[in-house]
């Protein structure tokens, strides 16, 4: 972060705004680190490289192997988990590095995110350039990083397990809830900072209750995508806009106990994330059209209207990804679009607030 002078000649009012925006720039660039992190997990995801390194390492583990004996000793590692003898079995050591190297690239990012992180908080604090009342904020979110490294070895650790040749998708959810809450809270914070509350309540009650359920319809639809990754659900039923013939698929509720459906009946979670994603896609765009009638044109109408093109984006990049039977590229692009419609959730809350006299961020 480079020094200026001029920060510190300036009035304290002046200085308290630059301090706020620099604070915010930096959450935003590190909530950008955690956006590419979603991205580089769904490719991990979908090639099957998230087993290949089987030790947690948080310091050793940031360089790759150096040497040949180094990585026959990785290898030989992982020939002993189920994913290698019944998926992989026999395909090399070469063929260990291909898979290896994404990992490794995934977990080398999750370092670089705290590295970031770590730094710009450290830099902002011992100047003094923290915003009042925002230290226990950034703190969390710390804390809360440090607690998805761990919660992604737990998640990873399920892959090791008898019979298993994937991770567990209760944990793989877990995981990918930590990272989107995590850039929500970097991106609200940052909002918080930049963006003051509104003066006057200009938005309609009826639009505001829209966006709050849109947004919550949008939160059903991820946790819903997270269980069809988990499963894999995808590469059944590529079909649209029925499955195989039917609205309701054969055997939704065939599982039992019957609340097993909702997370590991193939059938059920497939037609469970279509149907909340329909849901979603409507009442974006019924968002959208409200605040086209009744506001002007401006940020609000703006970030309501961006959100429903956003969903629109998705729901069209989900179609596609299930009828081409989850190519790894569009699996990827549809997990990192899903931060795009977090991201336009966001804005559209932050633009349709309340008036409200506190001072505290976000």
């Amino acid at each position: 972060m480079p020094f200026d002078a001029r920060t510190l000649a300036a009035p304290p009012a002046d200085r308290s705004a630059a301090d706020a925006r620099a604070v915010a720039r930096w959450l935003l660039v590190v909530a950008g680190l955690v956006w590419i992190m979603v991205a580089i997990g769904g490719a991990t995801r979908l090639t099957g490289s998230g087993l290949s390194i089987m030790e947690w390492a948080p310091i050793a583990g940031t360089l790759p192997p150096l040497s040949e004996a180094e990585w026959q000793r990785l290898y030989d590692l992982y020939r002993t988990i189920p994913q290698y003898q019944l998926v992989n079995a026999g395909f090399g050591i070469e063929g260990f590095k291909e898979i290896f190297w994404l990992e490794w690239i995934h977990r080398f990012w999750g370092r670089l995110i705290g590295l970031a992180y770590v730094a710009g908080m450290a830099w902002f604090w011992l100047r003094g350039r923290v915003p009042a009342g925002l230290k226990p904020r950034l703190v969390l979110l710390l804390a809360l990083g440090g607690a998805q490294g761990a919660i992604g070895w737990f998640m990873v650790a399920s892959g090791f397990e008898a019979d298993r040749t994937a991770v567990s998708p209760y944990r793989l959810v877990v995981h990918l809830s930590m990272a989107f809450l995590l850039y929500a809270m970097l991106v609200w914070t940052a909002l918080g900072l930049l963006r003051a509350r509104p003066t006057e309540d200009a938005t309609p009650t009826r639009l505001r209750r829209l966006v709050h359920i849109t947004a919550c319809a949008a939160v059903m639809a991820m946790l819903a995508g997270g269980f069809v990754a988990g499963v894999r659900a995808g590469l059944s039923y590529n079909t649209f806009p029925l499955m195989d013939g039917h609205f309701v698929p054969e055997g939704y509720w065939d599982l039992a106990p019957a609340w097993q459906n909702l997370t590991a009946n193939i059938a059920a979670v497939q037609f469970n994330h279509r149907l909340v994603a329909t849901a979603t896609l409507l009442l974006a765009g019924w968002a959208a059209i409200e605040a086209w009638r009744a506001l002007p044109r401006g940020r609000v109408r703006g970030s309501v209207v961006g959100l429903a093109i956003a969903v629109v984006l998705q729901y069209g990049l989900g179609v596609a990804t299930l009828l081409l039977v989850v190519p790894v590229w569009l699996g990827t692009l549809h997990q990192a679009v899903a931060v795009l419609v977090l991201t336009g959730t966001l804005l559209a809350l932050h633009a349709v607030r309340r008036p409200n006299p506190r001072s505290t961020p976000g």
